[in-house]
């Protein structure tokens, strides 16, 4: 569905728009600050008491992908001028949008080509109505409106008023015509005194404003860094459940860095409050038959393979109920899990694995571990590819190949076909229900390797060689690395990476820049 706003342009994405009639998809509105989202989900308005009747929470494999990040808010500004004409002078600057006629048709081109752009978006993205400025005082009205991101149209006009266009704190992209339409004056005069570079930081009169935050014509390179910021905006501030605990894999700072540098709250909820609930629901004959048909109708999906005991199947759709019950009563969609290849299987008498799975698979996000070291990249990720992100085992590189290993990989990774997929024992264990995910051959990826809490992240892109079946965790590709593959030698932390479908380096790289990151993109040809 999309809808257009007659004050700009609205897009939300028609496959994946959560506005749809069903519990587990108003449980995204919920999650993002709507409160009719329990109300029109059923007639009882308690969201504890919608979570509690797994009835009103039906699993469908069918029901379309989430999205439940906030909206991007974009405030576009024609910054222009209208010079008088000036005997034996040089009156007027470069450029196509010198008077209030070439200004009007202006703001019409761009406010259609704003509202293609938007039905292009895959994520949620607000753009208000474009606005005319031509002097300092009209700048400063203009960014009064609630927006994140200023998109600023210099076709003409001084460096001061280009200063007064662009925030001194927040986000702009600078967008300047060469052959798209009417040639911008600021296509000649945009230079380093007024924008970062990567060789220096030094202070520049637009504030924070890059050399990579200029387009030139093209809209396809302005949306993907409204995608970037998209993700950048969701990360930040962000609430995540993690049950039995938080850590970081070599790195004990990890959580402080994570609610120090990205303002991530985390929902510590020990085992002990959740154990009664998982024995209960386990005894519960009426949850234990839901458990039953969901896990009926998921082994009937095609290419769907069971080579593990039922039962655990059942159990793991237990856990998959119980789990987003935490994540409703704590109002967030995003969830991880400690010790989960100890301290729940005893309880559950199954493992998390396909649990987290089915989770990831609906649009929500789930990681295992509780690593916070990925967590943050992790979540970024998923927002700006809008697809589920696979948490792996990173092996040694050789010949340009490494190995992909977990055991709760999500099966829907391209947000909509559910991967051909066997359900196996948990490789350490022995034990429960893992999926072994089949990934097409030649599929491309986009990984992130963040160096601990160094600040620094590795982007990667690669392509799928092979699904093995090695004695290691289940879901298990070899990928071929595009690139600098040597570089990944001086990059060996036995660590966790991250796995996504397609190429978002370009967007993981921006938004690393606006987080303080540093960026090393070993596959940039």
């Amino acid at each position: 569905m999309k809808e257009k706003s007659t004050q700009g342009v609205r897009c939300q994405p028609n496959r994946r728009s959560f506005m749809i009639n069903s519990a587990g998809m108003l449980l995204a509105a919920s999650f993002i600050g709507s409160k009719k989202g329990f109300a029109a989900a059923s007639d009882i308005s308690s969201p504890v008491h919608a979570a509690s009747n797994w009835l009103l929470d039906e699993w469908n494999p069918h029901t379309p992908f989430l999205v439940w990040g906030k909206p991007l808010r974009v405030q576009p500004i024609l910054m222009y001028a209208t010079p008088q004409p000036q005997k034996e002078s040089s009156w007027r600057s470069w450029g196509g949008v010198l008077t209030e006629e070439s200004a009007a048709e202006e703001i019409d081109r761009i406010t259609r080509e704003l509202r293609a752009m938007a039905e292009d978006a895959e994520f949620p993205l607000q753009i208000y109505p474009p606005v005319k400025v031509k002097s300092p005082e009209e700048a400063e009205r203009a960014l009064q409106s609630e927006h994140d991101v200023t998109l600023v149209y210099p076709a003409s006009g001084s460096g001061r008023l280009l200063e007064a266009c662009v925030p001194k704190n927040g986000d702009a992209v600078l967008f300047v015509r060469h052959r798209s339409g009417p040639l911008y004056y600021w296509y000649e005069a945009l230079s380093v005194a007024y924008l970062k570079t990567d060789q220096s930081d030094a202070p520049v009169r637009l504030g924070d404003a890059h050399v990579n935050d200029v387009v030139v014509d093209d809209y396809g390179e302005a949306l993907w860094r409204l995608r970037a910021l998209y993700g950048v905006k969701n990360l930040l501030g962000c609430k995540i459940v993690a049950l039995g605990g938080e850590w970081g894999k070599y790195a004990s700072d990890a959580p402080q860095i994570a609610r120090d540098k990205f303002k991530m709250e985390i929902i510590n909820i020990p085992y002990e409050d959740v154990e009664k609930r998982i024995k209960s629901a386990l005894a519960d004959p009426q949850k234990m038959a839901l458990a039953e048909k969901w896990t009926d109708r998921y082994l009937t999906l095609p290419q769907t393979t069971l080579k593990t005991e039922k039962h655990f199947v059942v159990n793991a759709f237990i856990l998959y109920r119980i789990f987003k019950e935490l994540m409703w009563e704590n109002q967030t969609p995003l969830f991880t899990i400690k010790d989960c290849m100890k301290t729940i299987i005893p309880i559950s008498k199954t493992t998390a694995c396909l649990s987290l799975g089915l989770i990831n698979d609906e649009g929500l996000f789930t990681l295992c571990e509780s690593d916070f070291v990925v967590l943050p990249a992790g979540i970024l990720l998923r927002h700006i590819s809008g697809k589920p992100v696979f948490m792996h085992n990173s092996t040694f590189p050789h010949k340009a190949v490494v190995t992909c290993a977990h055991c709760s990989a999500p099966r829907r990774m391209n947000s909509d076909r559910y991967e051909p997929t066997t359900i196996m024992t948990h490789e350490e264990s022995d034990f429960g229900a893992a999926p072994k995910v089949e990934i097409p051959r030649g599929q491309e990826l986009t990984f992130i390797d963040p160096e601990y809490t160094k600040g620094r992240w590795v982007g990667i892109c690669g392509n799928v060689q092979d699904n093995p079946f090695y004695p290691i965790c289940r879901s298990q590709q070899d990928v071929r690395i595009q690139g600098q593959w040597k570089k990944l030698l001086n990059e060996v932390r036995d660590s966790h990476w991250l796995m996504v479908y397609g190429d978002f380096l370009k967007e993981a790289g921006y938004a690393a820049r606006k987080l303080g990151i540093l960026w090393d993109n070993i596959s940039d040809a």
